[in-house]
């Protein structure tokens, strides 16, 4: 009895929570049909005070139970850690993904434009990972069975996710805190990967590092050096018409994830500018969503057909 009491606790401090920031005007206009929670109940780690810019929130689209697969993803829209797609690169994402069953969890992460660089969005990111694995059993997903996502620079925020997890911590007083942060696969979408190369898009690593970043961390937040064996498997896709993040960033990546012998798949479609979702419409690229679906049943996280 007491332990359900403390869990009916937990779900109206939760609720509490995000009504009041939605009273706020916090949550953005393409979230507004999610269901929309507090990463951090009781603050986030270095916050600069208690603005609504200060209070990183995950907005959860859930399936119809019916649909249901057991498999969640974490969705880190793009932006350039300056601000965030939340409706090409977010809800349109989530949709897609409750259409195959699929609950989705987008990441407002802390970014330059609230007034936050490294470490504030990989520890949103990972925060996340942890909220949908620790109370999975909710959200109707498998422990087992979580990735992330990202689009851009969020693409770069996922593949620090899957380059610097950890296995949680058993002392902690919050529950979330004790489970692991590795997700169970990744998906990145025209990521920017690759710090302090000619290919780098720097407006990202500026707005994430500043202007003149230590080197051992320029080398640290460059994913491509970081992958391990244990990294997860990883879809990636790019397209040869990116000006904003040359595909090299894709390319260097997938090479990296190779080497260390993580399962990985690589698309570069010819046609396609920067920052196209699900690319509706174009010819040829349009078919990313589908050989996503496709990756992921045939890793195991999508039923067979």
């Amino acid at each position: 009895m007491k332990i359900k009491s403390l869990l009916f606790l937990a779900v109206f401090l939760f609720a509490t929570a995000a009504v009041a920031a939605i009273a706020k005007g916090q949550i953005p206009e393409a979230m507004r049909d999610a269901r929309a929670e507090l990463l951090w109940p009781k603050g986030a780690p270095g916050a600069l005070g208690d603005r609504p810019e200060d209070r990183p929130m995950l907005f959860i689209f859930l399936p119809e139970k019916q649909k249901a697969v057991g498999t969640g993803v974490c969705v880190c829209p793009g932006g350039g850690y300056g601000f965030l797609a939340f409706d090409h690169e977010g809800r349109q994402i989530a949709r897609w993904f409750n259409s195959l069953g699929i609950a989705a969890f987008v990441v407002d992460y802390r970014h330059r434009r609230k007034g936050y660089g490294h470490p504030a969005p990989l520890q949103d990111a990972l925060r996340a990972v942890r909220t949908v694995r620790a109370r999975a059993e909710e959200f109707g997903v498998r422990p087992d069975r979580i990735g992330i996502m990202g689009f851009s620079a969020g693409g770069h925020l996922a593949s620090t996710v899957i380059t610097h997890f950890d296995d949680g911590n058993p002392q902690a007083d919050d529950p979330v805190e004790r489970v692991s942060s590795r997700p169970d696969f990744a998906i990145l979408c025209y990521p920017v990967i690759a710090f302090g190369e000619p290919f780098t898009h720097i407006g990202s690593q500026r707005n994430l590092l500043g202007d003149n970043p230590d080197l051992e961390l320029l080398r640290s937040l460059s994913s491509e050096k970081q992958v391990r064996p244990n990294t997860p498997p990883t879809f990636l896709f790019h397209t040869d018409e990116d000006q904003g993040v040359p595909p090299e960033n894709s390319v260097v990546f997938y090479l990296a994830l190779r080497k260390a012998g993580v399962p990985a798949e690589l698309h570069i479609f010819r046609v396609g500018r920067h920052g196209i979702g699900l690319g509706e419409g174009i010819s040829g690229t349009e078919a990313w969503p589908s050989l996503c679906e496709a990756w992921l049943r045939n890793m195991g996280f999508l039923p067979k057909k």
